[in-house]
This record gives structure tokens, C-alpha cells and sequence, in this order.
């Protein structure tokens, strides 16, 4: 009897700890190389005054080499401030154990493109695109996040990532601040 309580006690925890697979919006090998990169995870969503703001992350490998791919999509009827990347563009993520990972922009100037719909919302998307240094993408791994700060080419933006996020615009429940640590491994 005592085996069986045992046993069951092991599997139920194995079942309780088991990683979700990887979602790949795109998964490639052809001649030229290999390309894979995760869904799109929202991380950050701001809604105040009939203006919008939302940060997605999506983690991407090409030949072996692991890179973060930020969105950033603002919407208002309101004039919207172009929030470039630049080479010197970088992300700060600070983590519950106190460190803090820095990401490096690519040398590829980008202000992201504006688009209005046909409600009268000026929409802009820009993108942006972050390699790892390479002795702190391990503690990616161990600890949550707690802020994150993108340095932009002109200005500095901070936001508070939540441990859970209820979205406004599809109801779903994000945890933002584990994001590197359930995913990370899917680029690896």
C-alpha cells in the first residue's frame, strides 16, 4: 500500500512539473540555415485616456544564435510619439534575485510604421530585435522578472512586469514575469 501512495505521489508531481511544449509561429531548415521563433507573448498592456500601448515578446533562433524579438504596437486618436531603435538601444530586465540582464539592440535603426484604421486610430508597430549577452542568459532561467526598461534612440520607458496579466483586448491570462523562464529553453 505504501508503494502505491508513493507512486502515485510520483506521478501526480510529474504530471504537476512537466514543461508545455513549444508553440513555434515558425519553424525552418532549409539550405540556407535554420529559423524558428516562438508565438507572440504579451508582456506588458497599458490602457488610459483612449490610448493604447502593448509589448509582445517572442523568442527567436537563427543558426544557433538566440535573439528577442520586441513588439511594441501603440493606438490612439491622439498623436503617437515614434519610439525608435538605434544601435544604442538596449533592454534592462531587472529579476527577483536582484540581477539585471541587458540585451543589445542590433545596428538596425527602426521608428516602426504608422497605420490608421477605420475607426480614426493612428496605429504604430515597431519592432525591434535584442541579442543576449552571453553570461546573463543563464539567469534568465533561475529567476522571474520584476521590471523592464527599453532604452530607446531618443527617450527611456519603464513597466512593471506582473506575475499574472488579465488582457483587456482578449481576455486572456498572461504571466509576463516567467516568461524567459517557461520559454527560454525553446531557443536553446
Amino acid at each position: 500500500m505504501k508503494q502505491l501512495i508513493t507512486l502515485t505521489f510520483f506521478l501526480l508531481n510529474l504530471t504537476a512539473f512537466a514543461q508545455k511544449p513549444c508553440e513555434y509561429s515558425a519553424n525552418v531548415t532549409d539550405s540556407i540555415g535554420t529559423y524558428k521563433i516562438t508565438n507572440e507573448y504579451l508582456i506588458s498592456e497599458k490602457n488610459f485616456g483612449g490610448s493604447f500601448s502593448y509589448v509582445f515578446f517572442s523568442l527567436a533562433q537563427t543558426d544557433g544564435l538566440p535573439t528577442l524579438n520586441l513588439q511594441l504596437i501603440q493606438k490612439s486618436k491622439d498623436f503617437i510619439k515614434a519610439n525608435c531603435f538605434d544601435k544604442n538601444s538596449k533592454v534592462f530586465l531587472q529579476l527577483q534575485n536582484g540581477k539585471i540582464v541587458t540585451l543589445m539592440h542590433i545596428e538596425q535603426e527602426s521608428c516602426g510604421t504608422l497605420i490608421r484604421d477605420d475607426k480614426g486610430f493612428d496605429n504604430r508597430v515597431n519592432t525591434g530585435i535584442f541579442v543576449f549577452m552571453k553570461d546573463s542568459y543563464d539567469e534568465l532561467k533561475k529567476s522571474p522578472v520584476n521590471i523592464m526598461r527599453i532604452k530607446y534612440l531618443t527617450t527611456t520607458e519603464d513597466y512593471i512586469v506582473k506575475n499574472e496579466l488579465t488582457s483587456e483586448m482578449n481576455g486572456k491570462v498572461y504571466k509576463p514575469d516567467t516568461y524567459f523562464i517557461e520559454n527560454i529553453r525553446c531557443v536553446e
